[in-house]
Parts: C-alpha cells; sequence; structure tokens
C-alpha cells in the first residue's frame, strides 16, 4: 500500500482579499467554521492565517488568533499550522508574535527573501470594496516579502529551539532548497523534514510537471530521501499539482489561500468542497488518506497537549 497522503489545508491566507471572494473567511467564526469543515473533509493539516474581523485586511494580533485556535482545537484533532510569513509590510516581530504566544505543533517558515507576485490578481478585479485593498494594489509591484538568513535563524530558534515548534518548510523556487540546506548545516533544525513545493506563485517557480520533478530531484540530492514533502499549486494549477505530487509519493495542499476555484471560472464555496474534490480524486487512484495522527507521527510533532491555546 502507498503512504497515506498528507493533505494541508490554507483555510484564508493573507493575499486574496473580499473583493476576490464571497466565500474568503474573514471572522473568527469563519475561521472556525472553515478549519473544523476542511478538517472533517480529509485535511489532516490546518494552516491558518488571522483577518482583522470588521474589513478582512491580514492581521498579525494574537488576540484575534486567540478568538479561534482553541475553538478549532476543540473540535477537531488536526493538527494547526499558524504562519510565520504573516502578510504585507509586517515585520518579522509583529510576524512570530500570534505563533510564539501559541506554541503550536507546526508553523509555515518561507525559504527565502523573494518578488512575492501573489497580488497580480488583484488588478482584475473590477471594484474594490475596501481601501486597504486599494493600498495593497498600489504596493503590490514594489512589494518584497522578505525573510533574509537572520530571519530565518531567529524563527528556527524562537519557535523552534524555544518551542518544540516543526516547520512547513515553505520553497518557492529552487534556490529556497539550498537555503535551506544551509540551515540544516548550521545545526539550528533537525530532520525530519516537511518540504512545501509552492508553485504557480510570479516571482518563484512555476507550476509546470518538470518544475516539480526538477525541485524534488534537487532536494532528494540535498537531503537524501528521507523526507516528506508536498505540493501546492496557486490559482487555477492547484488540483493539477497537487494530484501529480501524490502520485509521484508527495502530499498535497489546497485551501482559499492558493487558489479561490474549485474549477474553470467556478469560485469554490468553500476550502472544504477543495479538501472533498481532492480526496475523491486521490481515492478513485487508490492513494489513501492521511489521518492527523498520521501526519503527527510522520513529522515528529510535539502533540496538541503540548500547544497553548
Amino acid at each position: 500500500m502507498p503512504r497515506p497522503v498528507i493533505i494541508t489545508c490554507a483555510v484564508t491566507g493573507s493575499i486574496h482579499t473580499p473583493s476576490q471572494s464571497p466565500y474568503l473567511p474573514i471572522t473568527p467564526d469563519d475561521i472556525v467554521r472553515e478549519a473544523v469543515a476542511a478538517a472533517e473533509a480529509g485535511a489532516a493539516v490546518l494552516h491558518l492565517h488571522a483577518r482583522d474581523p470588521v474589513d478582512g485586511r491580514p492581521t498579525a494580533d494574537p488576540a484575534v488568533f486567540m478568538q479561534f485556535l482553541p475553538r478549532i482545537r476543540q473540535q477537531t484533532n488536526a493538527v494547526i499550522n499558524i504562519t510565520t510569513g504573516g502578510g504585507p509590510a509586517m515585520t518579522l516581530d509583529e510576524r512570530l508574535e500570534a505563533p510564539e504566544a501559541a506554541s503550536p505543533e507546526m508553523a509555515s517558515l518561507n525559504m527565502g527573501t523573494m518578488n512575492f507576485g501573489g497580488l497580480v490578481a488583484l488588478a482584475k478585479v473590477p471594484e474594490l470594496k475596501h481601501q486597504w485593498e486599494k493600498d495593497l494594489l498600489a504596493i503590490s509591484r514594489r512589494h518584497v516579502f522578505r525573510n533574509t538568513y537572520e530571519d530565518m535563524e531567529q524563527v528556527l530558534t524562537r519557535l523552534g529551539g524555544g518551542q518544540g515548534c516543526r516547520f512547513e518548510f515553505e520553497c518557492y523556487d529552487v534556490g529556497h532548497l539550498y537555503n535551506l540546506a544551509y540551515l540544516l548545516d548550521s545545526g539550528l533544525y533537525q530532520p525530519p523534514l516537511f518540504l512545501q513545493f509552492v508553485l504557480g506563485i510570479l516571482g518563484g517557480n512555476a507550476a509546470e510537471p518538470d518544475q516539480l520533478i526538477h525541485m524534488l530531484r534537487t532536494a532528494e540530492r540535498l537531503f537524501g530521501k528521507d523526507f516528506e514533502w508536498s505540493v501546492l499549486g496557486a490559482g487555477r494549477h492547484q488540483m493539477t499539482m497537487c494530484v501529480q505530487a501524490a502520485l509521484l509519493g508527495g502530499n498535497a495542499r489546497v485551501g482559499l489561500e492558493d487558489s479561490l476555484t474549485i474549477g474553470p471560472g467556478k469560485l469554490a464555496t468553500s476550502n472544504a468542497e477543495q479538501v472533498a474534490k481532492l480526496r475523491r480524486i486521490l481515492e478513485e487512484l487508490s492513494l489513501p488518506i492521511a489521518t492527523p495522527d498520521d501526519a503527527r507521527a510522520r513529522l515528529a510533532l510535539k502533540g496538541a497537549d503540548k500547544v497553548r491555546f
């Protein structure tokens, strides 16, 4: 039997905006409902950001996170993974405030500084509801997501060494794999690794099968073959890239953070709709789906009883 596929669901993110989809979770109640439903549909890991409940802008406020984290944990056994990427223009200290307070089992960690072109789709929206969305569009051409070596070392030290948190290493390009190899050589983190190949974001690698294979073979040369890996395909590439990853022996990530659609020209009405579609496809291909406890064992997580929410 093939190893069960770990499905991660990225529930809301910080790049998509309310004007792009009426189904984007905004309030803590929205995030709880969407996260629990995604877990029930088959997601073993829930990747979470927070938003201002009034207008939907990304927020790093731990008080907002604490309005949904305990409730999700009470209602599901899924692994909770908190962002360290935050949102555009947040400082590193702001981005780490919530995960340091919550001490989750997992957190995301972007593996380098990059021109992040995830905002280009916003320019296609006919009318933006909020002033902050217009401001976001205005900075999108000059925005750089910053994660220097010092930044990444701080995250590994403050959350990893300090709190026993494990990481979803988000690799947008091949160079990010070499950044991770450098950090591992420094002794700041120990395997097992969980690599998330992020494909289809302008500024990073393309969502193409040959690019996926190149990243996978590069990772194998750097880390051996004993690591966990996953793929998220941005936008319309979501399902095709996820299925290709699973067929290659990897894992997959879906969710409204990564794509607002469920098919060509059709908005997804929920995160659970995307999880359920991926699960159905994988099960029809005779690929089993991992449980949260499967994910905990394979990723060497500290356990839900050791978080602070």
